[in-house]
């Protein structure tokens, strides 16, 4: 599709800072929206050193934005020009807002008074991204009278960058992008039934009533995101069924849906994921030995490992349903006297002190013990060769007395006792946390008999970390099934990334990326949709507890089959087709 804008500058508080879904959308999109524009791309977000030294290259700016940086400055706004060390490589400008935090008052004045958005009791959740992107929407407004001549548009993303788009929008044409309405999310959060109410609402061609943002707390964000949605030009989803959210929550109807996609070309081909799996299995396997094997003996080589991740929304994400599935198949496995281990891990940030100190002794002993044995196998490897030359079979191979004698001091050395952890580090409130309870509730709790257990860690993934020491992705290519069955989800980027890695994954009908697969294909392949519309919690727990058990049961040729099939569902959502609906989108502004 040909473009029909001259400039674009997209918006978001996720830019070169990483925080959600959003960072990813753009990350991922940046080289191909490059591909369209070139040079007449710019991501726009906001300036904190310790990430931008991290993400960013600062460049001189070119003439026109160095005459408006320096007017900025005087009004207390600093503005970085350089690259997104991301793939494509976009133009990037980073806005310090800090000097205009002076301004909040009136600021906040003039957004009641023009818009109505109640902000007085918001906090700096609210106050830190609206200050910032009013900093962007001065920003943009000046660029706007460098490029009088040129066709420009401003996409924002989110009503983070409300600020920005409520200060240009009679000016220039602006792309309007919700991911999820604030509003939705607090009520379904709740416990409430938002997909019922927005079906019914849509029936009856009524929107939310008035003031319902009050009783959640989410006034500020939610007048924000609906004088957004109202006032841009061309108002967008990222999913049908955030369509009709946004109608019934905002009372607009999105103009177009932009789907989520993925760089499919970043991530490896099944010939190379299958050395990979190899590789981070086994490295999940020495973790998980050295969680379990102090209290017990346990079988790893012919274990299944399954996951899920994501922010800590007990119900949105359905972490609620998974164990109580996980119980489920943790009964029926024990009744069949079933050989296989699973161990399900929940990768769901939380509050926390530090890691189990136990563990990390362990872990850190089970690194010296592999490490002990590594350099007894060459001697190992010579007796081996010589027995099996000498007398036909490798019959009477013997350990050195001194290296079985500090294999004994090194299990010596292991802190057991009692049963392991749930949990792989230290909660600051173990005792009222959300997941742990659930899985005491249902006879999770890592007893030898079990045949799930179950490690909750609530720390991101990073490659140098003391537990693990695998990044997500690498993680990912390690297992064998991800599960998310979300209540709320407006798009859902963990499942379609675990497909993208090779590697079975579960979505929900009630998540926008779930619906956008079932419009593909509808058949159990490597994603599988688990149906939730209709169905009360009990019921689809027992749905979830079922494809579960499938899996386990499936041959392993058949589960080979699968992943390939899952990664080539994921490649549907290849920006290299996607990015067309974003042309689209900046084009509908333009004319």
């Amino acid at each position: 599709m040909e473009p029909k804008a001259d400039v674009v500058f997209e918006i978001s508080y996720e830019v070169c800072n990483k925080v959600g879904g959003i960072y990813a959308l753009l990350s991922s999109k940046a080289a191909r929206i490059v591909e369209v524009y070139g040079q007449n791309y710019y991501a726009v977000g906001p300036y904190y050193e310790p990430k931008a030294g991290l993400e960013f290259t600062d460049e001189k700016p070119p003439e026109f934005l160095r005459k408006i940086f320096g007017e900025l400055e005087k009004e207390g706004i600093k503005c970085y020009f350089g690259k997104w060390l991301i793939p494509g490589r976009p133009n990037t400008i980073l806005v310090d807002y800090s000097g205009l935090m002076g301004m909040k008052s009136e600021i906040k004045t003039k957004l009641w008074d023009d818009y109505g958005i109640d902000s007085l009791d918001a906090d700096s959740w609210f106050d830190d991204p609206v200050i910032w992107s009013t900093a962007v929407g001065m920003l943009l407004d000046e660029i706007r009278h460098a490029m009088a001549k040129k066709k420009m548009v401003c996409h924002f993303h989110e009503w983070l960058c409300g600020g920005g788009l409520l200060h240009v929008c009679k000016k220039v044409p602006t792309v309007f992008t919700t991911h999820a309405t604030v509003l939705g999310r607090s009520i379904a959060g709740c416990g409430e039934d938002i997909h019922e109410e927005i079906r019914e609402g849509l029936k009856r061609k009524r929107t939310v009533e008035e003031r319902r943002e009050y009783k959640y707390n989410v006034q500020a964000k939610h007048q924000m995101e609906k004088a957004c949605a109202r006032y841009s030009t061309v108002f967008t989803a990222v999913s049908e069924t955030l369509a009709d959210e946004a109608q019934y929550i905002l009372g607009r109807r999105p103009d177009m849906v932009l789907p989520n996609g993925l760089d499919i070309s970043k991530f490896p081909t099944m010939e190379e994921f299958a050395v990979l799996h190899r590789k981070y299995r086994s490295k999940i396997k020495d973790f998980l030995n050295a969680y379990f094997a102090p209290y017990y003996p346990i079988t790893l080589w012919d274990c299944m490992i399954f996951f899920i991740s994501g922010r800590y929304e007990f119900r949105n994400k359905g972490i609620d349903i998974f164990i109580n599935a996980l119980g489920k198949l943790n009964t029926e496995l024990k009744k069949r006297k079933f050989k296989r281990n699973v161990f399900a891990f929940f990768l769901i940030p939380a509050g926390i002190r530090g890691e189990n100190v136990g563990l990390l002794e362990n872990v850190a002993l089970h690194k010296d013990l592999k490490w002990l044995v590594q350099e007894e196998m060459p001697t190992v490897e010579e007796q081996i060769v010589n027995e099996t030359v000498n007398t036909g079979a490798p019959e009477n191979v013997r350990f050195r007395k001194e290296f079985v004698e500090e294999c004994r001091k090194k299990m010596g050395d292991f802190k057991k006792g009692g049963t392991p952890p749930l949990c792989a580090f230290d909660l600051t409130d173990e005792k009222n946390d959300q997941i742990i309870n659930a899985l005491k509730e249902n006879s999770l709790t890592n007893q030898g008999e079990d045949k799930v257990k179950v490690v909750f860690y609530p720390s991101y993934l990073s490659g140098s970390d003391k537990l693990l020491g695998l990044d997500l992705d690498q993680f990912v290519e390690g297992t064998h099934l991800g599960v998310f069955p979300s209540y709320y989800e407006a798009w859902g980027y963990t499942p379609q990334e675990t497909a993208a890695h090779g590697v079975m994954s579960v979505t929900t009908d009630f998540a926008g990326f779930g619906n956008f697969i079932q419009k593909i294909d509808d058949k159990k392949h490597g994603i599988i949709v688990l149906k939730r519309a209709g169905k009360t919690n009990e019921e689809a727990s027992r749905d979830l507890f079922r494809i579960m058990l499938d899996v386990l049961l499936m041959p392993r040729e058949e589960r080979i089959n699968l992943k390939t099939d899952a990664k080539k569902l994921a490649a549907f959502a290849d920006w290299k087709v996607l990015v067309e609906n974003y042309v689209e989108a900046h084009n509908r502004a333009v004319k």
